[in-house]
């Protein structure tokens, strides 16, 4: 293997001892198998990266599989999202399969198992099958309709198939062991009505597979050699061995079912039913919002392809569930932005600021660097003049030692430009400051190598010249909720704990140099975070996401 001495996770572990023992590397393959009812979500994410990464790592093909038996809740729209996530993290599949393209050979098998006595209809109510199912600690009770004759199952079988059968009105079971200690394992629901158009297969069938049935088949028939699913199917697992023993034959290469414990990520939900009611209440406007947990939200929002993997891969996988602080994949991206990201000047909440000795209508164009942390960024001209943007929270009229920005009588430099110092303040019948005064040296120049500009001030300013700005909307998220475990607060409902401030709107000026940033590009606002260009953007109405500020402002609120 490439990675040498890097030590193995347990599942890299089982391929390994799998490659030692009787499997080949040429027979390795792997899948995603998303169910298309809604979008990817971070924790999907996670499966992806580690899918398709051991692709790379063994380099054996991934197949992306929609798990789309359940026409009731899945849409193309979602086909395509899952599409687009995948292909945007920066994966490629083998093949693009469907468990619909195997509904024909599903159903062959399950003919074949009623034949050989494996499989049976039941013409109970789904209550009165769950009430015959039995506890973890009593034995179920076999139907009624258990030892039907073969022939009459056959028929049934085809009726329902032919939607000659109401819906809810039979259902086809395995026959295995309704005194198992495993309560999967006590005839199992293989098909049920459903006379629901679907997305692919249109009104053709009547019948839909189960998931148990249909998931292990459809790595059967794709010869998938290491099925890796999250923990919750971990009892599932002798179900899916019992069905590919009753389809398999000496010889056949059966796939292996390995779980891996699920990474809960605070301050998030990620049940795509409790998502799809975010967007159907309205608390978000949809699937994509950047406030969502969706791979298209977070996409949206200003995450880029190598955080997500970066996180993914740094919290690893286990055999024990743990929750994930937020902080560490916003740290992630921190960490990816920095390196990336051009530092800009944008002011949020403004306030002018007047040079009084800078000689009116006069401009210049000063060099700002564009990333200190990538040599190869270059530098970029910023417009300087008498009248400029800063920063509210920038200036107080008087102050302590503490307090390292604007006040009167003291000095700062403003960031790539001159030294300032605090004169006067003009102000609204409301005592509400509106103009700030101040003088500046005209030695003092960022760069020009004099005396005076070497002088050292403790505050440095951004700010924006008024005559060059651009206005913008920059919208200010933050997390969607306020509790740590949002659904998992016992007899608190989770939407009690949606983050009011998840979204603040405010009206920012940016450097001109941004009138050409298009849709995705990042940048940082020196002092106030990483953000991106969003979707609604255009020329006339520029449109920027904060993806994360540039520290950690819930660390303060946690402790």
């Amino acid at each position: 293997m490439a990675e040498g001495k890097k030590s193995l996770n347990f599942i890299e572990q089982i391929i390994e001892e799998d490659l030692k023992n009787d499997y080949k590397r040429e027979e390795l393959k792997f899948r995603f198998p998303p169910e298309p009812n809604g979008y990817l979500h971070i924790g999907h994410a996670s499966s992806i990266c580690l899918n398709f990464g051991l692709g790379e790592r063994y380099d054996a093909p991934v197949n992306l599989r929609f798990d789309d038996t359940n026409p009731t809740k899945e849409e193309q729209e979602y086909v395509d999202a899952i599409k687009r996530d995948v292909e945007w993290l920066g994966y490629k599949w083998a093949k693009e399969c469907y468990a619909s393209d195997y509904f024909q050979q599903l159903y062959d098998w399950a003919v074949e198992m009623i034949k050989n006595g494996d499989a049976y209809v039941d013409s109970q109510t789904s209550e009165e099958i769950a009430e015959q199912k039995g506890t973890p600690t009593q034995p179920g009770k076999e139907s009624p309709y258990r030892n039907r004759p073969v022939e009459e199952n056959l028929d049934l079988f085809e009726k329902m198939k032919n939607g000659e059968t109401p819906e809810r009105g039979h259902v086809l079971r395995a026959k295995i062991d309704m005194a198992s200690p495993n309560m999967l394992m006590r005839d199992p629901v293989m098909y049920r009505c459903l006379h629901k158009h679907h997305h692919r297969t249109g009104d053709n069938w009547k019948i839909y597979p189960m998931y148990d049935w249909a998931h292990g088949q459809s790595d059967f028939i794709e010869h998938v050699s290491h099925s890796f699913c999250t923990l919750e199917f971990l009892p599932h697992r002798e179900l899916y061995n019992w069905f590919i023993e009753k389809v398999s034959k000496e010889g056949d290469f059966d796939p292996k079912q390995r779980e891996f414990a699920r990474r809960n990520l605070s301050h998030t939900i990620v049940s795509k039913r409790k998502l799809l009611q975010l967007v159907e209440k309205g608390i978000v406007d949809s699937w994509d919002d950047p406030r969502m947990p969706t791979i298209s939200g977070l996409r949206r929002r200003g995450y880029t392809p190598d955080s997500i993997k970066n996180f993914a891969n740094s919290i690893g996988v286990g055999k024990r569930e743990n929750m994930i602080d937020v902080s560490h994949l916003e740290f992630c991206i921190r960490e990816d932005l920095n390196k990336i990201a051009p530092r800009v000047m944008g002011v949020l909440d403004p306030v002018k600021l007047i040079i009084t000795n800078y000689p009116e209508g006069e401009e210049e164009w000063l060099e700002a660097e564009n990333n200190p942390e990538d040599e190869s960024a270059g530098s970029r001209q910023v417009p300087f003049s008498r009248e400029l943007y800063i920063e509210q929270e920038d200036f107080k009229e008087s102050a302590n030692r503490k307090f390292f920005r604007l006040t009167l009588g003291k000095e700062v430099r403003l960031k790539n430009a001159y030294i300032i110092k605090g004169e006067d303040v003009v102000k609204d019948e409301e005592g509400n400051i509106k103009e700030i005064h101040c003088t500046y040296d005209p030695k003092s120049k960022s760069g020009s190598g004099t005396e005076e500009s070497l002088r050292k001030v403790k505050g440095t300013l951004h700010w924006v010249s008024v005559k060059h700005a651009i206005k913008a909307e920059v919208r200010l998220y933050d997390r969607l909720f306020t509790e740590e475990t949002p659904d998992g607060i016992k007899d608190r409902e989770y939407l009690e704990f949606v983050n009011e401030e998840s979204l603040k709107t405010v009206t920012g000026y940016l450097e001109p140099s941004l009138k050409d940033a298009k849709i995705q590009d990042k940048v940082q606002f020196q002092r106030i975070g990483y953000f991106c260009v969003d979707k609604d953007s255009t020329p006339e109405k520029p449109v920027f996401n904060r993806t994360v500020t540039l520290r950690d402002s819930w660390a303060k609120k946690k402790n």
